[in-house]
This record gives C-alpha cells, structure tokens and sequence, in this order.
C-alpha cells in the first residue's frame, strides 16, 4: 500500500463554534466536497461517533465532444468523530482506498484558523488518482466553507 499526506490551512470569517457546527452535520458534506452527491443512513446511536454513508460521484470521458461523459457513484463508509474542536475520522473505499482526516479549528480573532489535514492509503497504482482528487476536493472545500459560512455581507 502506497500512502500520501495532504494538508491546508485557511481562514473562515465564523466562529469556531458555527465551523464546528457544520463540520460535524454529515448532511453540510453534499457540495461542501464538490463530489459528494448526497448522505444516507446516517447513524447517531454510538456516543462520540457519527457513521454514514456519502456518495461521491465521479465523471469519466467528459468533454466538449461528449458533455456528460460517464458517471460512477462511488459508496463510501464515514466516520465522524470529535475532540474539542477538532473533527476526525476516517474514510473507506471500494478498492482498498483508505483515508483518515482531521479538521481542527482554532480560534482565529473573529474567525477560525482550520487545519486540514488528509492521510491516504491505496494500492500504489491508484494512489495517485486518489490523492490527486482528494486534494482537489480538499482545496475547494476551504473556499466553499468559507464561503457558506462567511459573516461578511455579500
């Protein structure tokens, strides 16, 4: 198994409380990861953990010659923890794709500092894919996040 490291810091304009908040709602993740499509069979009965299923939707062969390429909903088994202020888990994907991440928030004057941090395991032939759309994801999930729940007026 081949492993990766990614990691962001960036800036919310919320409190660490409202980050918090949305972090730890499953329901916040459909958009706030550009390819997760929706949550189901969230599970809230373990005290401390929150399990679910999201679905990430991937598109293949796409482009101006063919608009709507080829699509696969990929399943992916979540889990939720929380310690403080910080969000972690763990990610389980269909061809031995692991990832473990951890958001943890610090106050920022009247915002929140969040670092982001992703650990991947796959087989080597497809850690590269893997890492390469999870750091896109992960890249626009800071802009998204900052924008839902920025408290500048627009």
């Amino acid at each position: 198994m081949a492993k990766r490291l990614l990691t962001h810091t960036f800036h919310v304009d919320a409190p660490s409380e409202k980050v918090f908040e949305h972090l730890t709602t499953p329901e916040s993740y459909v958009g706030l990861s550009p390819i997760v499509v929706a949550v189901r069979d969230v599970d809230r009965s373990e005290p401390g953990v929150i399990r679910y299923t999201a679905i990430e939707r991937f598109r293949f062969l796409a482009g101006w010659w063919w608009k709507s390429g080829i699509t696969h909903d990929n399943a992916i088994e979540v889990a939720l923890h929380t310690d403080g202020l910080s969000v972690y888990g763990e990610v389980r994907s269909p061809g031995g794709i692991r990832m473990a991440y951890r958001f943890s928030l610090t106050p920022d004057g009247t915002g929140t500092r969040v670092d982001d941090r992703l650990d991947m395991t796959a087989p080597w032939f497809l850690i590269g894919y893997a890492s390469g759309e999870a750091r896109k994801v992960q890249l626009a999930r800071a802009r998204i996040l900052a924008q839902r729940l920025s408290t500048s007026p627009a």
